[in-house]
């Protein structure tokens, strides 16, 4: 039976949630991207990563990019998290941005997670303020951003167990 590890960057929570899930479903090894270094991750076969998405880049990623000639063997799935429904254009410029030639056959997902200003870190506080006084500078507003400027008072989790559904279904097809 193959290893497996569960491996998840999370800014707010809704990527652990997520990571649990996974986890849970696959019965996988589950880890803190923080708490893991490289040679753990050589003992899997399988490795499901994921981080929250901050513009198109997936927070954490540099832990697989960085180490991808040693884990060419492995197979990798991806999955990043964001504020915003799941969208064809969006899953292709957060590959397009996020994987070079070296991960060509990672799999990606993306799953709509959810937003809440206070569960951020200073920094992204920060960077979110910004965002958000740049969003109600605008004079036409996309409904996504409208509902962003209301997520900033009234915390919103998008977060579904059948969201993961079709990436479960991908890692058994592979190993179990």
């Amino acid at each position: 039976m193959a290893r497996i590890a569960v491996v998840y960057r999370s800014t707010s929570g809704f990527t652990k949630k997520y990571a649990e899930w996974i986890s849970e479903e696959l019965k996988a090894d589950l880890f803190n991207a923080k708490k893991i270094n490289i040679q753990k991750l050589r003992e899997y076969n399988l490795i499901v990563f994921g981080g929250s998405l901050h513009a198109v880049g997936i927070n954490g990623l540099k832990l697989i990019k960085d180490n991808a000639s040693l884990l060419a063997d492995k197979d990798i799935i991806v999955f990043a998290v964001g504020a915003s429904p799941p969208r064809p254009n969006v899953l292709e410029e957060v590959k397009k941005h996020n994987f070079g030639k070296d991960m060509a056959k990672v799999k990606l997902f993306y799953f709509q997670g959810g937003f809440n200003f206070d569960k951020l870190d200073l920094v992204n506080k920060v960077l979110m303020t910004l965002f958000r006084v740049s969003l109600k500078l605008k004079r036409h507003r996309t409904p996504d951003e409208i509902g962003m400027l209301a997520a900033y008072s009234k915390p919103m989790d998008f977060t579904r167990r059948e969201n993961i559904r079709e990436l479960i279904e991908y890692a058994r097809s592979i190993y179990l």
